[in-house]
């Protein structure tokens, strides 16, 4: 097995891929002009593997005027076009399926296996999905609403689309982003999270080989302080979407409010995994690891609070930190790896942060802890199961983004549902009952985008992703999705001639 970082041909060439630059503006790669670089971490290994000069101003500018000249012959497209467009798209991405792979588990440490059966099916199956969609964006049928009027309402798409991609899933979260707006009409300027560009450069590139017009798509990787705030603020972009932390989230708000931009907004989360006391405990113990450790926890859906009903309680403490004892930490790239790093050192410390704080209110039943050996040179932290925390602590409330699921009791099933909805996120939740009328009451009373029942974190094109509260508005995916990235125009016939002449008559009358 090779080590963390060593140079095999198996892991993906970033330097060599990306020579010309990390800015994709025009439909051409290039180099960025803000006069400082940075580098791309393997968060395995700690070591550099792709060097690239940041985004300044005038490139987030040059994207903005190429996305703009593109957006008249892109809007003005049939949608069928705009369809055939994307599903060649999409089987260029099937084609190239095992680079994206490889390229995501590298700059994020996912376990390549991963990547592999989630992160790129799941972004071409959206691409696939989109390209069907493209096709019935509708308005709503002509009628006679009001005297010798007809009236429709047709849906237009709104113009250049100025984004902001996490790191946590960037290739999936570049194409929630894209995908929507350019089958709705739309061009747009992604800006990618600076620490893990590189498919989001290849899923540009693979666009623009499919014969999507130069312009469309366009990636400037550079800081959110200076390309993110200058695209958001950017006069020349009609609507922004964000996806990343709450705080970050109230920034891009307020900016984006200083050209009354359209707004759309994917924020934190602290997902509730509620387990009912006649639920399947066998389920509910695997449900809650994966739910928890997906990602090595850096997903805003994961399971992180898991409220258990008092009759299982300890058995569900017992039964889970024994299973996450199990769970395999190694090389994103080994077959046997099944939890990879978190994304970098500091994230880390920040996640080992909080746990060393709730050893003084809390039982940390299993992990909590830096591996020794080769491990510890990555950004690693064994699986983490809390128990015994008080509702009101830090690690309940606050958002941790790490392997770390902390499990709380309840008694009757109003304190349970009660306690699932205090916090300020809403997300995603999870509850877990054989009873329909008892799940069914979850399911309407948790203030949630989404809960599943006895299963907890899959997601599907088909099906709006979004939330509720702090966890922000609006929605990824689906049909809800496609709709956001339009806008709603009034169209009103006089049928008659005279009209017009009569409203006059009517308000100033016969002159």
């Amino acid at each position: 097995m090779h080590k963390p970082g060593s140079a095999t041909p198996d892991r993906f060439a970033a330097q060599e891929r990306f020579a010309e630059g990390a800015q994709f503006i025009g439909g051409r790669l290039g180099k960025g002009t803000s006069g400082r670089t940075h580098a791309v971490v393997d968060p395995a290994s700690g070591e550099e593997v792709l060097t690239y000069e940041l985004a300044g101003a005038e490139d987030v500018d040059a994207a903005v005027a190429a996305a703009r000249a593109a957006f008249p012959g892109w809007a003005g497209a049939t949608p069928g076009e705009r369809s055939d467009a994307l599903h060649r798209f999409a089987a260029v991405l099937a084609d190239r399926a095992e680079d994206f792979a490889r390229a995501e588990s590298l700059q994020c440490g996912k376990p390549l296996k991963l990547t592999r059966e989630f992160d790129v099916p799941g972004t071409i199956d959206n691409t696939s999905f989109f390209a069907g969609a493209a096709r019935h964006l509708q308005g709503q049928s002509a009628g006679e609403y009001s005297g010798d009027h007809t009236s429709y309402v047709r849906r237009e798409p709104i113009g250049v689309v100025g984004s902001i991609a996490p790191w946590n899933y960037p290739l999936q979260m570049a194409a929630w982003k894209i995908l929507p707006a350019i089958a709705a009409g739309n061009t747009i300027v992604l800006k990618p999270a600076e620490i893990t560009p590189l498919t989001s450069l290849l899923f540009a590139q693979a666009a623009t080989d499919a014969g999507i017009p130069d312009g469309v798509i366009n990636i400037v990787t550079g800081t959110g302080k200076e390309a993110g705030e200058r695209l958001v603020g950017h006069p020349d972009v009609a609507m922004t979407s964000f996806t990343g932390s709450t705080a970050v989230g109230k920034r891009v708000a307020e900016i984006a409010t200083a050209t009354v931009k359209r707004l759309h907004l994917e924020l934190g989360g602290k997902a509730p995994f509620v387990v009912f006391d006649d639920a399947d405990l066998e389920a509910a113990v695997h449900g809650a690891v994966a739910g928890a450790l997906i990602n090595t926890g850096q997903d805003c859906t994961a399971a992180t609070r898991a409220y258990v009903q008092r009759p299982l309680y300890e058995a569900f403490v017992e039964r889970t930190a024994a299973l996450m004892e199990t769970v395999r930490l190694g090389d994103p790239f080994a077959a046997g790896t099944d939890l990879g790093p978190l994304i970098s050192h500091v994230q880390r410390d920040r996640v080992a942060g909080f746990v060393d704080r709730a050893r003084g209110y809390a039982r940390v039943v299993t992990g909590g802890e830096v591996p020794e050996g080769e491990l510890a040179k990555g950004a690693y932290y064994r699986p983490t199961l809390v128990a015994d925390a008080a509702q009101d602590s830090e690690i309940v409330q606050s958002e941790i983004f790490g392997p770390v699921l902390v499990v709380l009791p309840f008694d009757t099933d109003d304190e349970g549902i009660r306690l699932a909805n205090d916090t300020p996120y809403g997300l995603a939740a999870s509850a877990w009952s054989r009873d329909v009328y008892r799940a069914n009451r979850a399911t309407r009373e948790i203030k949630a985008g989404c809960v599943w029942v006895n299963d907890h974190i899959p997601i599907i094109s088909e099906m709006p992703h979004g939330g509720y509260k702090a966890s922000g508005f609006g929605k990824d995916m689906s049909a809800y999705s496609f709709e956001e990235y339009t806008q709603i125009k009034h169209v009103m016939f006089d049928n008659t001639a005279v009209a017009a002449k009569d409203w006059h008559r009517t308000i100033f009358g016969d002159r």
